[in-house]
């Protein structure tokens, strides 16, 4: 854990959030400025940085924030009309926090994935 990351205090239940989700490693919670109807965002409990650097040191715990991110979107009745699951990586991919997260986004017809 980080001391100054937003989300391992989250994960440590320091700061209030709305949980959708949680198992022994992860924690889904809703997103403060959601992109879409549903905006879910999944995180391992402990910290790494970024998606790559997870997958390097625990493939089972990537493995573990795939699977939550799939129940997530069953429970959100996301999975018959699709639904998008984005990784940001580093500060050009958008990233704004250094605590890997994926976001589970759906509910309404999402348009292209990137912009011209």
């Amino acid at each position: 854990m980080s001391d100054n990351c937003v989300f391992c205090r989250i994960a440590l239940r320091e700061l209030p959030t709305e949980l959708v989700h949680e198992s022994p490693n992860t924690v889904a919670f809703r997103d403060l400025r959601p992109q879409a109807p549903v905006h879910v965002l999944v995180i391992p409990k402990p910290h790494h940085p970024d998606v790559a650097t997870l997958a390097a040191a625990d493939p089972a715990l990537a493995g573990e924030v795939l699977s939550t991110a799939a129940a997530v979107a069953e429970a959100e009745g996301l999975r018959a009309d699709g639904f998008r699951l984005i990784f940001n990586t580093g500060r050009y991919a958008g990233q704004e926090v250094f605590h890997v997260h994926a976001h589970v986004v759906g509910g309404a017809p999402l348009g292209p994935m990137l912009s011209s």
